[in-house]
């Protein structure tokens, strides 16, 4: 009878620590994902900042997704890589990962904000489903004061992007491959 018991008590200390084990990694899962969101917010004040008109194309999108951080570097051979939050009717739908890899004469490095507007729900379905990636002829506009007022959607989407601290004249997204993770 003693036996039992003991197994009994490792069963439940066993059960415990798996749950304490599970809710620490899930809490520092959100930490991450709360500073995700807080600079997103921060990038989005900053389009609009920016560009005034942009208020408008947040308000009136079926949905989009910020990546507020994106860092792009190279030489020779470069990469880009972000994560951000994805909206839908203007409600936080989930998590999303940018990667980028290009070839051709570059260097050095630069850290920036993307925004990509989609047109329609359709649009939007395409890249949860993970199926929206963009080749070296995609372009972005780089956000200055009304720039936006005469940027177009293109197959669905629209893109922006702004240099953290200033302009981002580059506005080549050639190669961008996206992930969408559901919150």
């Amino acid at each position: 009878m003693k036996k039992r018991n003991i197994f009994q008590e490792i069963k439940w200390i066993i059960t415990l620590l798996a749950i304490v084990i599970s809710f620490k990694a899930v809490s520092q899962h959100s930490k991450t994902d709360q500073r995700i969101i807080a600079d997103t917010k921060t990038a989005r004040a900053e389009f609009i900042k920016v560009d005034g008109l942009m208020k408008s194309l947040f308000n009136n999108a079926y949905g989009y997704v910020i990546f507020p951080n994106v860092g792009k570097g190279g030489l020779g051979i470069g990469g880009a890589s972000g994560n951000g939050i994805v909206y839908e009717k203007g409600k936080m739908i989930g998590k999303a990962r940018l990667t980028q890899v290009n070839i051709g004469f570059q260097a050095g490095g630069q850290a920036y904000r993307e925004v990509i507007f989609f047109e329609a729900k359709k649009d939007m379905d395409k890249f949860k489903e993970n199926k929206l990636q963009f080749s070296a002829q995609a372009s972005a506009v780089a956000v200055t004061e009304g720039a936006s007022g005469n940027a177009k959607y293109a197959d669905g989407v629209m893109i922006f992007t702004q240099q953290k601290g200033g302009l981002m004249y580059e506005a080549s997204i050639g190669g961008q491959k996206f992930r969408f993770r559901k919150f």
